[in-house]
């Protein structure tokens, strides 16, 4: 077998934090953005009365 120098049980749990990051950072950044969006067109509508 390979001669790996972290054991595979290990490797899986640091590759699923690094996928967990990721995917929670993507999460809020893209809250981020559809909350300055949604302000944006709210001050637009009202500005508009």
């Amino acid at each position: 077998m390979v001669d790996l120098p972290l054991p595979a049980t290990n490797l899986l749990a640091i590759v699923a934090t690094v996928l967990l990051v990721f995917v929670s950072g993507g999460v809020l950044y893209l809250s981020t953005v559809e909350w300055r969006d949604r302000r944006r067109r709210q001050a637009a509508g009202s500005s508009k009365r």
